[in-house]
């Protein structure tokens, strides 16, 4: 999914601790940006370090033409991290619905025509679906972390939140196709759980926190 979307705001500053290891979150797009810090502040993940966010230090955003999760969160973490000379961490996340073969997936910010444009990226979905019986609207929320050193080491990790798909769009938490992916387990979609609840389950959280732990094995 990509990371032109809407941008912190002039003078927001997001950072995260006050760590000993500073790292850069190579990301532009504010909702990322707050639910990445919220998991890992749930978490109590990367105590250690703090956090500066690409939009904060002007980074420019490079060009995601991968066609998995791993590349795209890979081109975002290596251009972070060789234009500002720090670890850099990102990730990269989408929808993927069975009955369409995976996809929106790697296009999903983009499934509409432009980038980042969740309504209509929403509703061209919806429309697509329509007609699909409830039992193949099974799909599944994807995300890929990946921490690369200025040294070319690089770190990754995977979450994956199954469920199935709603027939129309409701809640107003989160962004993106939260609206309509209803979480296995649950009888809310994703934009209508609390943010605790979402983040301890979510593809983001397990991908952050399984990241966090690989970079606690280093003695990061």
């Amino acid at each position: 999914m990509s990371d032109s979307g809407p941008a912190t705001s002039n003078g927001e500053v997001w950072r995260l601790g006050q760590g000993r290891h500073r790292a850069v979150l190579a990301t532009h797009n504010s909702h990322k940006v707050r639910e990445v810090s919220q998991v890992l502040d749930q978490a109590g993940a990367l105590a250690g370090w703090t956090l500066v966010t690409a939009g904060e230090l002007d980074l420019p955003v490079p060009v995601e033409d991968g066609v998995t999760f791993l590349a795209n969160a890979q081109i975002k973490a290596r251009a972070a991290c060789q234009a500002s000379g720090l670890v850099a961490l990102a990730e990269d996340s989408g929808l993927c619905v069975e009955v369409l073969g995976g996809a929106p997936g790697v296009f999903s910010a983009r499934w509409a025509g432009g980038h980042g444009d969740d309504g209509a990226n929403l509703a061209l979905l919806v429309d697509q679906l329509a007609d699909v019986p409830p039992v193949q609207r099974g799909a599944w929320f994807e995300c890929v972390a990946v921490a690369v050193f200025p040294d070319g080491r690089e770190v990754f990790a995977a979450g994956r939140m199954p469920g199935r798909l709603a027939t129309e769009p409701a809640g107003d938490g989160g962004f993106g196709y939260d609206p309509i992916l209803i979480p296995d387990g649950m009888d809310l979609t994703s934009a209508q759980l609390a943010p605790s609840v979402k983040n301890a389950i979510s593809h983001r959280g397990q991908a952050w926190r399984a990241l966090a732990a690989e970079l606690a094995k280093l003695g990061l």
